[in-house]
């Protein structure tokens, strides 16, 4: 199945390699899971030891230790408006920093300043996201009572802020993960009317009948009501009728294995390789990175 995106890169349905020693060939910092946590005080501050971002040499490196922040993007941060209708709002003095008026483009604020706008005081959160590579044996909770493994473990060192994943994959299910603490954002890419689109690669016990796609596409009767994929088609040209690239738009819990086995079909592997704009490109698993801004600004733009 032709699984490329449109805006951010493209991909296949197909696993990347796992253990990549490579760097990210866009500059972007990926970081490597770790089980044993280590204490940081800021997003960006020097990983441990043991806990290094892979770079390759030449690449641009990460800016550590944002100790200020430009009054625009904390502005921005807050939800006021974005970092443009920032900079209009303190050109015209309707911002102060510490009772004081400031105007002053790329001011930097520090923390403990006390930032209010029309009057009001502004308190921001730095809105963090990231993009997991998830393997297997983690279940998508905050904690297990059991003491099983979660991809919170896994992202336990990404950012000081608390962040939250954005749905959900079952305990051998591999790919991709979104974390945030952006609630307004996660809760537009789970809601029904908003469903972000993911594609999976699919291989089964045996090889999947061609009737079979048309009617994954066509629909399918479950338990919970009716589902019907937006695609369904071979994957590695048609060389391997076991292995199925399909896209859906439902978050119900794991539907992808309930249409199959509907069909009479057992899914032996799950590899979620995309969702909504973001793909698995330079992210190998058990790896995770930030999203650009323009990343999440395409996510919240998107219908």
């Amino acid at each position: 199945m032709n699984t490329k995106k449109r805006g951010t890169g493209k991909g296949r349905t197909s696993n990347t390699g796992r253990g990549s020693k490579s760097a990210s060939k866009t500059g972007k910092p990926i970081v490597k899971r770790t089980n044993v946590p280590a204490k940081q005080d800021t997003e960006d501050s020097s990983p441990k030891p043991h806990f290094k971002p892979k770079v390759r040499k030449g690449d641009p490196l990460p800016s550590f230790n944002e100790d200020e922040i430009r009054l625009n993007k904390y502005l921005s941060n807050a939800g006021v408006c974005s970092r443009r209708e920032a900079d209009v709002l303190i050109q015209t003095g309707v911002v102060t920093v510490n009772g004081e008026i400031v105007t002053e483009l790329g001011y930097k604020i520090k923390k403990g300043d006390k930032v209010q706008y029309d009057g009001e005081t502004i308190n921001a959160e730095t809105k963090r996201y990231v993009l997991l590579n998830k393997p297997k044996g983690f279940i998508t909770t905050m904690d297990d009572p059991l003491g099983r493994k979660t991809v919170m473990r896994l992202v336990y060192n990404a950012c000081k802020e608390r962040i939250y994943p954005v749905g959900r994959l079952d305990r051998e299910t591999t790919g991709l993960l979104l974390f945030t603490n952006d609630g307004d954002l996660a809760k537009k890419l789970t809601h029904p009317r908003y469903e972000a689109t993911k594609i999976y690669h699919v291989e089964t016990d045996k090889p999947v009948q061609s009737e079979h796609l048309e009617l994954l596409m066509s629909g399918i009767d479950l338990e919970d009501g009716r589902i019907q994929a937006d695609k369904a088609e071979y994957v590695k040209d048609g060389k391997s009728a076991r292995e199925v690239g399909i896209e859906i738009h439902s978050g119900k819990n794991r539907i992808v294995r309930r249409m199959f086995e509907k069909l009479g079909y057992e899914v032996v592997k799950l590899d979620r390789v995309q969702f909504a704009s973001l793909t698995k490109k330079d992210l190998p698993r058990g790896y995770y990175r930030h999203l650009t801004e323009k990343e999440v600004h395409f996510l919240k733009m998107t219908k």
